[in-house]
């Protein structure tokens, strides 16, 4: 279309006069540069368009090009270990400091060693496995018959090394090659939405223990500023048992997520020993990058998660952090008139939020694979006001949320996921899948853990008033065994090689140990033993053991329990 022209510029959102007409989300290249940006809002022959990119240079007078397509990404091998923009746009490599426009497109195309899977004649349908290619050592990428398409397959290429745009096999009519376009916001279509089922286990104790999630739910991690939100992420995304991890570094200062990429590119995958890269897309979109791409990024981010889904593979989608991606839908709004509600946000933000937690899923995908997708989000609440819309409209769509109290931080307690303010609702689900798996006192240990844990925090308050010393034996060995609970078992070093991630079967004993020296000490005390002496009862061994047994042993974790459990009955024996 060629008709259509800028009538003014408002920063990244332009007013175009479009005589022949666009259509609401469609794709126009915009000016000279050929900017891409994206419809948002259609009034008779005007339209509202947001550029993803810097708009310096542009005026009033110049073309726009409509597309006639929404905005869509390629989704291909060559994703794992890479590096992309809001929408896509491969960066060039991991830089000392992320610039804005620095993203391009691939100049060259990269060959892959393509295995069919498949026979001409054989009749396939829409997820059906073609063929594969080996992406990185970690993961192989399945090449499928793509969404909408299906028939028998006419001709497939023999193995060897092909294009990421060369054609594959003929199925149905249709080329298909070893990359798709899809449309960012569509959810990509499945056979059927499953209940949740088994948890995704992260190695991280206070979650899998107290606030676990599932594969295909949604979880967000609400905290202040300088509360551990960005390391407990990372631990996540280094230990999580899903095959692949999708970093969306959304709207983060661009020194702070560069540092990011570079970690990153320096941890170990536990599984293989490679870098962890090998297995992780990383989108980054700073605050210095073009605003309105922020907003497509989370969409791109789980657009991504959603192709290695189809895959049959489970996909973590790493959101940090959901409030920038918010502010940018906030200053869009505030670019186009819209009426504001609270605190400036769009009156639809609740829908958006929405909108973007709905696409996490355990599903069965149009090839008969299980797969799932579990989207995780940072909340960076302005102050740490967690009542503030973004955290409050969160809270309302997850599944599970891990609050950070700024409290526990100072303390150095990490990480500092509060249990006060946390909460899972997976956790009846989880608690039924664990006792199919042969431990049916999962739900029970949890529900006493944090019934101990309540309790202690009920009776501190008292204790400030009259003196720990004031208080009945029962409530002293009560606040007694909540400090060694979150000393011994929620409290987790990144930093040490026995104790930044721990098996689910250490996680069982560690808790399991500690609410066993409970019982038996509570015992005591009704039969007679002073408090006094069950307070001077050794129990270092019971804080010592997440650092000194390894992290998979439980065998050694069940070792110091029998030999602690003896030490207390033979100071019962001689009472």
């Amino acid at each position: 279309m060629s008709d259509a022209v800028i009538t003014r510029v408002n920063g990244p959102v332009l007013q175009v006069n479009a005589p022949s007409g666009l259509a609401m989300l469609e794709v126009v290249l915009v000016g000279p540069l050929r900017l891409p940006g994206e419809v948002i809002a259609l009034s008779d022959t005007t339209a509202t368009v947001q550029v993803y990119e810097y708009t310096g240079g542009l005026r009033p007078g110049d073309t726009v090009l409509a597309t006639g397509a929404p905005l869509a990404v390629s989704l291909g091998p060559g994703l794992l270990g890479g590096v992309f923009d809001g929408v896509l746009r491969p960066l060039h490599a991991t830089p000392v400091r992320l610039e804005a426009g620095s993203a391009t497109a691939a100049t060259a195309e990269r060959t892959w060693s393509f295995i069919p899977a498949a026979r001409a004649g054989e009749e396939l349908t829409a997820g059906s496995v073609l063929g594969s290619v080996r992406e990185t050592p970690a993961i192989e990428h399945r090449v499928l018959v793509p969404p909408g398409g299906g028939g028998v397959v006419e001709w497939i290429a023999p193995a060897g090394e092909r294009r990421a745009s060369e054609t594959i096999a003929r199925v149905g009519g249709a080329e298909v090659t070893l990359t798709q376009r899809w449309p960012v916001r569509r959810p990509r279509p499945v056979r059927a939405r499953l209940p949740a089922q088994a948890p995704l286990v992260t190695g991280q104790r206070v979650l899998d223990l107290l606030f676990p999630i599932a594969h295909g739910s949604t979880g967000a991690i609400p905290g202040a500023f300088g509360t551990g939100k960005t390391v407990l992420l990372q631990q996540i995304a280094k230990w999580c048992d899903a095959a692949v991890i999708v970093y969306v570094g959304c709207g983060e200062r661009g020194n702070e997520l560069a540092e990011v990429l570079e970690e990153f590119e320096a941890l170990e995958d536990p599984r293989s020993g490679r870098p962890l890269l090998d297995r992780t897309v990383l989108i980054a979109n700073t605050s210095n990058m073009p605003v309105m791409a922020r907003e497509a990024s989370v969409y791109t981010g789980v657009t991504v998660a959603e192709y290695y889904r189809d895959m049959g593979y489970d996909v973590v989608v790493i959101a940090d952090s959901t409030s920038r991606w918010a502010e940018s839908l906030r200053e869009l709004a505030s670019r186009t008139d819209e009426l504001p509600a609270e605190e400036g946000y769009p009156a639809g933000l609740s829908s958006a939020l929405a909108a973007f937690y709905e696409r996490a899923a355990r599903v069965r995908t149009l090839g008969g694979e299980l797969g799932s997708a579990t989207v995780l989000g940072a909340v960076s609440p302005p102050g740490g006001d967690l009542a503030e819309p973004v955290t409050a409209h969160t809270r309302r769509f997850v599944r599970s949320v891990w609050s950070l109290d700024r409290d526990l931080a100072y303390a150095r307690h990490h990480p500092a996921v509060s249990w006060r303010d946390s909460s899972s609702r997976d956790a009846t689900q989880i608690a039924l899948w664990y006792a199919e798996q042969d431990d049916p006192g999962w739900g029970e240990r949890r529900t006493r853990a944090l019934r101990l844990l309540t309790d202690a925090d009920r009776i501190e308050s008292i204790a400030q008033l009259v003196g720990a010393d004031s208080l009945p034996a029962r409530e002293r060995l009560a606040l007694r065994f909540a400090r060694l609970l979150r000393e011994a078992v929620l409290q987790q070093s990144a930093l040490s090689a026995n104790d930044q991630y721990t098996s689910p079967a250490k996680q069982r004993e560690l808790l399991g140990l500690v609410l066993a020296a409970h019982d038996r000490l509570s015992a005591l005390l009704a039969s007679g033993v002073t408090i006094a002496q069950l307070e001077a009862v050794d129990l270092t061994p019971i804080l010592r053991a997440r650092h000194d047994t390894p992290p998979d042993d439980a065998a050694a974790v069940g070792d110091i329990g029998r030999a602690l459990m003896s030490a207390l009955d033979a100071l019962g024996a001689s009472q």
